[in-house]
């Protein structure tokens, strides 16, 4: 097996090879230094300028080959973007020392299904969003809610993170399982916009308490959306006012005083299972007089009350596209909301920003 086939653009010193692997790596790169040497004296007698050459024919006595040159970025394009931008603002947050608060609160604030990259067409659905809106909506909302949980000691923020942040997955436009998607950006530039979006949000969280970031796995970018947690992560490895679970469970939990919450994205657990997975999953049930469930994924509000459980369904900030509207699914309030818990209350608030 050849290097290429192998390990596709990495470069040696990114992974651990064996004497064979490295041999192979070698080979495979004397093959390109040939291919390109070969090429470039071609070019320039026929006085081709070379960096112009995105695909060439190879013609021998037996076979014609079509050459074609890369057609857009890869994953590796990417991370080494990313790697290249890390190296270079190289962040290091010194710690925000606080003074502890006798009656503090919990702020959950949840930025639910805002599908940066979504398409909406204001002439086909009334309703005009694209990734600049989605981010605009996202800032916007968080200092809405900020600025409304003002009066509270607020001592920790949990950020709900993922949730359908990206709206597709793949390079075709769809979503994880396929599906096509009206994308108003490219799927790299999605991700990027939504890397410097959470970075921006957590940095004006830590100036008002300690963050715990919470990602919730997703059926709009599974795949990306992991990716664009684990950066995050990375990011602010260095603070010690932010923690994280960015695993890719697709149940998470937090206690906070007497408050168990647990957060889940929506499409996978039926809601009246939720209080009994709760009750199995959490080692916290019995220590905790007060327990939530936060969901996302339909866009619109319900809450019920289950026996000693609180489950209830986000609004989303995201405009409404072609499907959504063909099928009726419209005219729900457009939000970001935040909860205020205190710890032997509960859930003593409700947050909207309402768009």
């Amino acid at each position: 097996m050849t290097w290429k086939k192998e390990y596709g653009e990495k470069k040696p010193h990114r992974v651990r090879m064996s004497p064979d692997e490295f041999k192979n790596y070698q080979a495979w790169k004397e093959e390109e230094k040939e291919r390109y040497n070969g090429l470039k004296e071609e070019a320039k007698a026929q006085g081709i300028p070379l960096d112009k050459v995105k695909q060439y024919w190879y013609k021998s006595q037996h076979y014609s080959i079509n050459v074609a040159g890369d057609t857009g970025k890869t994953y590796y394009d990417l991370r080494d973007e990313i790697i290249k931008e890390m190296d270079k603002y190289s962040p290091v947050y010194p710690k925000v020392k606080r003074k502890p608060q006798t009656d503090g609160h919990l702020l959950v604030l949840d930025i639910a299904d805002l599908h940066i990259g979504k398409l909406c067409s204001e002439f086909e659905t009334g309703d005009a969003y694209n990734h600049v809106t989605a981010i605009q909506r996202a800032k916007d909302g968080v200092q809405g809610i900020l600025d409304k949980s003002i009066g509270f000691n607020i001592d920790k923020i949990v950020f709900v993170i993922g949730n359908d942040v990206l709206h597709v997955d793949t390079p075709k436009n769809t979503t994880t399982s396929g599906t096509s998607q009206d994308v108003s950006c490219m799927w790299y530039d999605a991700f990027q916009m939504a890397r410097q979006l959470y970075v921006h949000i957590i940095e004006q969280l830590i100036q008002v308490a300690d963050v715990h970031i919470v990602y919730n796995p997703s059926n709009h970018d599974y795949m990306s959306g992991f990716m664009l947690a684990d950066s995050i992560k990375s990011w602010f490895r260095l603070s010690k006012n932010v923690t994280f679970d960015a695993s890719i469970s697709h149940r998470k939990y937090y206690v906070y005083g007497k408050n168990l919450i647990g957060t889940s994205h929506g499409d996978g657990a039926k809601n009246q299972d939720l209080p009994m997975l709760m009750a199995h999953e959490s080692k916290d049930w019995t220590n905790c007089k007060h327990r939530y469930w936060y969901t996302h994924h339909i866009h619109h509000k319900s809450s019920k009350d289950y026996m000693g459980v609180n489950v209830e369904s986000l609004r989303s900030p995201s405009g409404t596209d072609s499907w959504h509207h063909r099928n009726g699914y419209t005219h729900a309030p457009k939000a970001v909301e935040g909860f205020i818990h205190h710890k032997e209350h509960g859930q003593v608030a409700r947050l909207n920003h309402i768009f």
